[in-house]
């Protein structure tokens, strides 16, 4: 991976020379299959069931691949605060994977999106129908909060233990609905074809895209019961860090490459949608991303080398091209 921070984003030579030679492919590869792992063993029998076709429109879409940010997100964020991959933290990454996934399959709907393709392959809607593909999204969003409330895994924890728990469902809740996600999500369809100042599209980007990025490693810190300056912190990482992803995300649609990124570039444009490159200008828009991922990596100044995979997920945001 190209590094592209200056020495001066870090504390000291040390960490700049542990950031260079941490190998974040492994770390991601290892991590991601770990979630992977998990989400393929989760599933109960439902082939038997009268509705086992909507378990398939869930699968086809969950297992359809992915970066796996925000899962990845959620166990670095944890081991940052010196904790474990363990089931909780992996519960917790899977349950934020449904909640992305759902959100897709209704972002790609005929009455949102109306893409044909995701990640290379159709689109739920276009595989199963949309009716069985608005059920999915559903099924993926209230099985995610199922799942981390299993009694398997909440009778195991200690009082202190399933406060943060708690509060990590509530930050959960927040993030994902109408005061985060759904919110964003609202806002932009309701801007299409519209004029949008500088405030509405920092409302839309910061609530359709960032708060949940945010809230998966703010959850991971909380999991590993964080101090609160940790938290604040990564908290702080996580928006910048979300904000930055949207922008290249809004970058990728004019300049990517379809056959990287899995599905057609351009739709911002067809949907006449307000991004940071219509706003701002390509030339702007790159710049603002880089002090992003700069300013991202500087939230991380209070933690040691257990941070490095929070870093290099910084560098792989603005890098990334799909």
């Amino acid at each position: 991976m190209k590094k592209t921070m200056d020495s001066r984003t870090f504390k000291d030579n040390v960490l700049m020379e542990l950031f260079l030679n941490f190998d974040f492919r492994a770390y991601r590869e290892t991590r991601r299959g770990l979630v992977e792992r998990h989400l393929a063993e989760m599933w109960l029998d439902s082939q038997r069931l009268p509705s086992s076709p909507v378990f398939c429109a869930m699968r086809h879409s969950l297992m359809a691949g992915g970066k796996r940010l925000r899962p990845i997100l959620v166990i670095a964020g944890a081991e940052a605060c010196g904790g474990n991959i363990n089931e909780l933290t992996l519960s917790f990454a899977c349950a934020i994977e449904m909640i992305h996934t759902y959100s897709l399959i209704h972002d790609d709907l005929p009455a949102m999106d109306n893409d044909d393709l995701r990640r290379g392959m159709p689109t739920c809607h276009k595989e199963f129908g949309e009716a069985m593909a608005i059920l999915a999204g559903d099924g993926l969003l209230t099985y995610a909060f199922e799942y981390v409330t299993s009694p398997a895994i909440l009778q195991e924890q200690s009082p202190s233990a399933l406060a943060n728990i708690l509060a990590a469902i509530c930050l959960l809740s927040n993030a994902a609905g109408v005061y985060g996600m759904v919110g964003g999500q609202a806002a932009d369809i309701l801007f299409e074809n519209k004029d949008t100042d500088k405030a509405t599209l920092d409302f839309i980007h910061l609530n359709k895209t960032t708060r949940l990025i945010s809230a998966s490693v703010e959850i991971g810190a909380m999991l590993a019961g964080a101090s609160e300056a940790k938290r604040i912190a990564l908290k702080n990482y996580g928006t910048a860090l979300g904000l930055a992803f949207q922008i290249k995300d809004d970058i990728l649609d004019e300049e990517g490459d379809p056959a990287v990124m899995g599905k057609p570039k351009g739709s911002d444009k067809r949907l006449e949608k307000t991004t940071y490159p219509k706003l701002y200008g390509m030339e702007a828009s790159k710049a603002r991303l880089n002090e992003l991922v700069e300013g991202a990596i500087s939230y991380l100044d209070i933690f040691d080398h257990t941070a490095e995979p929070l870093r290099a997920i910084a560098s792989y945001v603005m890098t990334r091209n799909k």
